[in-house]
Order: C-alpha cells, then structure tokens, then sequence
C-alpha cells in the first residue's frame, strides 16, 4: 500500500485583527513617548524675533526693500520700493529705471558697513521681515526719508518720513507725473 506524504503543508489561516490592533496600539505608544522627549519648537516654531548680521563681505542688495545677508534673504520692514525694471521719468521728460535706482540708493547707504538687522516675522512669500542698522544708520527709514522707498500705511514712525521726503521731493517725490502709480496715487 502507497502512503500519500504531502510535500508542502497549507498556511495556517492568518490572526487578521488581534495582531494589528496591538501593532497599531505599539506604534500609537511609541509615537506618543518620542513625542514627549522633543523640544517644542523643532517643526518651525522658531522664535519670532531674531537678530541677523552681515559682514560688508557676505551682504548683497537685491532690490530697493531686499537685503541678502549671506544665504538668507530680508526684506525691510514697513518699506515698499518699486521693483527692477519699472520705469520712471524725470521733470524733462528722461526715463530711467527707478527699481533700480531705489536699489542703487540702498547699495550706497550700505556700501562697504557691516549690518544688523532684527527679524520681526515673515512676509507673504516667506521671506524675513526685519530693521536693519548699516554704520549706525537705519536702512528702513534712511530709504523712506530719501524718497526712494513709500511707508506701508501701518508703519507709523516711517509714515512721517514718507510725508518729509514729499514736501522736500526728494528721490522718486522730484518728479510727481513720473512717479511708479503707486506713488502717484500718494500725492
């Protein structure tokens, strides 16, 4: 008489939700006990107020409102300058790049100085907001008082440089017909 040996045995019938119900309990608990141990602020919870600073060396004008202090990016608080490329014209009736030109008026109020600056929040594209101190000048409101930057309606302190740069039309205020439209509708 044959024997039948069977070669291969069937797979026991799997345990469906006892072993995942304690998986799920294992990883809730162990989630739970890292969670515990972390700092507060590691997933960018950082302080809301830092202090940057740049050597001569590391900094770069981006912009008439925009500072690059090394690998970070800042823009001047309270300041509204007219972008790159906008162009303005002169009471004869000469235009000229006047993004640039409110760039160039910060590259020279910077120029060769270490700065400072207190970072005080974030703008809508990410981008750090803070006042910057340049050889004892503050850039924020050296730009609004040479007519070269408008201040933001809730910017108190720079508002009223803004309106001494008008009445002495400094910078961009020299020139009221060829002033950016932002500007104008200031007038």
């Amino acid at each position: 008489m044959l024997t039948r040996r069977r070669l291969f045995r069937p797979a026991p019938a799997p345990r469906r939700w006892s072993g995942v119900a304690l998986g799920s309990l294992l990883t809730v608990l162990a989630l739970a006990s890292i969670g515990l141990g972390l700092p507060a602020n590691l997933f960018g919870s950082a302080p809301r107020e830092q202090d940057w600073n740049a050597s001569a060396a590391q900094l770069r004008v981006v912009d008439g409102d925009t500072l690059r202090l090394g690998e970070r990016t800042l823009r001047l608080a309270g300041v509204v300058s007219p972008v790159r490329g906008q162009t303005c014209s002169t009471a004869g009736g000469v235009g000229f790049d006047c993004g640039g030109a409110a760039a160039e008026a910060l590259a020279r109020l910077v120029q060769n100085r270490d700065i400072a600056c207190r970072v005080q929040g974030r703008d809508r594209f990410g981008r750090a907001l803070g006042t910057c101190q340049a050889g004892g000048v503050e850039t924020n409101a050296a730009m609004v008082e040479a007519g070269w930057a408008l201040a933001e309606p809730d910017a108190a302190p720079l508002v009223a440089a803004e309106q001494a740069a008008r009445a002495a039309k400094r910078g961009l205020w020299s020139n009221q017909a060829g002033a950016p439209p932002s500007w104008q509708a200031r007038f």
